[in-house]
């Protein structure tokens, strides 16, 4: 791809990877949209990105159809267009299986299962156009199953499974599908700040630099499944 004429949506897109992979984006030339659920959240990362004109904030709620097909449907307005979806938009609930609330099941069934079907929906069209290239934000545990998470690994197997698939369908229109399988990486996702002790973890832009690779791959070669983990564990 040649990246300063393309167009990418990132859900999950105001803070932690999403956010790192808009920077890593709109630094490669790319008109960037990026979506949360909250309207004060998409404000402030569209402030903090400081690219007026090629970037877009949209308030979206993935578990929502509707939310995915408008906010699609606004990148197409403003943009004309709409090359790489990443379906970033995820939450993490841990608890013993007797203890794991029914609510926070249903959470991250509806954010991390639906959510990638709904964004993948509401785009695939526009991609079929641009013969562009769908991803989704899934994580070591699709494939590593632990104590305390079921629910997360449940949807996480789920995504894993389910890009796979999309990718075999959606091959004869020359969009490529890609899931992406971070292990432990330094964000908000647990609810605490990055800081210096996590110098360890993969960090947000090392993944915004994997998107950007995978974006450059030549069209004849699909990555279609990618584990990333820390080259060295935390020592403590």
């Amino acid at each position: 791809m040649k990246l300063k004429t393309k167009v990418a949506y990132i859900t999950g897109g105001t803070k932690g990877i999403g956010l790192g992979v808009a920077k890593c984006l709109l630094d490669q030339g790319m008109k960037v949209a990026i979506s949360g659920r909250s309207q004060e959240g998409v404000e402030a990362a569209v402030k903090a990105l400081n690219d007026d004109e090629k970037i877009l904030g949209i308030c979206s709620d993935v578990t929502f159809l509707k939310d995915e097909e408008s906010a699609v449907q606004q990148i197409l307005d403003k943009w004309g267009q709409l090359d790489l979806v990443l379906a970033n938009a995820g939450v993490g609930h841990f608890a013993p299986i007797d203890e794991l609330e029914v609510d926070k099941w249903h959470q991250m069934i509806n954010t991390n299962l639906n959510g990638v079907f709904h964004t993948l929906k509401a785009s695939v069209e526009a991609l079929k156009i641009s013969e562009g290239y769908y991803m989704t934000l899934a994580s070591l545990a699709g494939t590593n199953f632990f104590a305390q998470g079921a629910g997360y690994n449940a949807t996480k197997f789920g995504v894993v499974g389910f890009t796979q698939a999309a990718m075999l369908d959606l091959r004869k229109y020359n969009i490529k599908v890609t899931t992406i399988m971070p292990g432990s990486v330094a964000t908000h996702f647990n609810g605490n700040e990055p800081s210096e002790n996590d110098a360890w973890k993969i960090q947000a832009e090392d993944i915004g630099k994997l998107v950007v690779d995978l974006l450059q791959m030549h069209p004849r070669t699909l990555p279609s499944k990618i584990e990333v983990r820390p080259t060295r564990p935390d020592l403590k």
